[in-house]
């Protein structure tokens, strides 16, 4: 073989052997969110979990469950749904991952009780940034920081 082969060669394994960490760094990714995470301020914890082909999250504590254990969700906006107790409330629901995070989700605001589609990106291996809309651009982005 000729050098100017080899180096063809090489460069090929270098490219091929890119190509399939880059696979292999997308596949982990896929399960990055999970775990429990911090809202802004420390006013909730979620603890988002695979469900199903998606992940999801349910609250584990808040303001109002630190308060009173047996917490319901006194604002939601269907009124047979009020009774139900905050904690393990499902807030995130839906989302599929997507290149750069996860997608097509919805989260659920127990403070006014109505649910916004959503988007949640990883900035780093703890920072979860999650952005609710109304309707784009009236989006909310929010900061989660990762417990555990």
């Amino acid at each position: 073989m000729r050098i100017k082969d080899i180096s063809r060669t090489i460069l090929g394994l270098v490219v091929l052997c890119g190509g399939f960490a880059h696979a292999a760094g997308a596949l982990a990714r896929a399960d990055d969110a999970l775990g429990h995470w911090s809202t802004p301020a420390r006013h909730g914890v979620v603890d988002i979990t695979t469900c199903g082909q998606s992940v999801c999250g349910h609250l584990q504590s808040s303001d109002a469950i630190n308060a009173n254990a047996d917490a319901r969700d006194t604002h939601n906006a269907n009124a047979t749904l009020r009774s139900q107790p905050l904690k393990g409330l499902a807030m995130l629901t839906g989302f599929v991952r997507a290149d750069n995070g996860w997608t097509g989700g919805t989260i659920y605001n127990p403070e006014d009780g109505h649910t916004y589609r959503a988007t949640m990106t990883l900035s780093g291996a703890n920072t979860l940034i999650v952005k609710g809309c109304v309707i784009w651009p009236l989006c909310k982005t929010q900061t989660w920081q990762r417990i555990r």
